[in-house]
């Protein structure tokens, strides 16, 4: 029973800890230079998971024309660029990946 109860009290805090923030946000608005810079955080936060794993894919670096996770993310930057489209863009760089790894 004290398990159970742990582990509705982790739930708890970690529910309030993310609604916590909106909660609270909801009631101001923000100033102009926030939403601005806000506007950044999820493409910061997607380089900074992708990049390492490009970059740093055994540990060590790779910025070789032989890295075909950099070569792939060429590719996928190149569509991201001219189509600016996400899904498109995650479906070429996954395909581009698979034929390089092939290679």
């Amino acid at each position: 029973m004290r398990d159970l109860l742990v582990i509705i009290g982790m739930g708890l805090v970690t529910y309030l800890i993310r609604v916590g923030p909106f909660l609270m946000l909801s009631r101001w608005e923000l100033p102009q230079s926030w939403q601005r810079g806000l506007q950044y955080v999820p493409a910061a936060v997607l380089a900074a998971i992708i990049v390492p794993e490009v970059l740093v894919p055994a540990g060590g670096l790779q910025f070789t024309p032989g890295n075909p996770r950099l070569l792939a993310a060429l590719v996928a930057l190149l569509v991201a660029w001219r189509w600016q489209n996400a899904v498109l863009t995650v479906i070429v760089g996954m395909v581009a990946l698979w034929l390089l790894a092939l290679l």
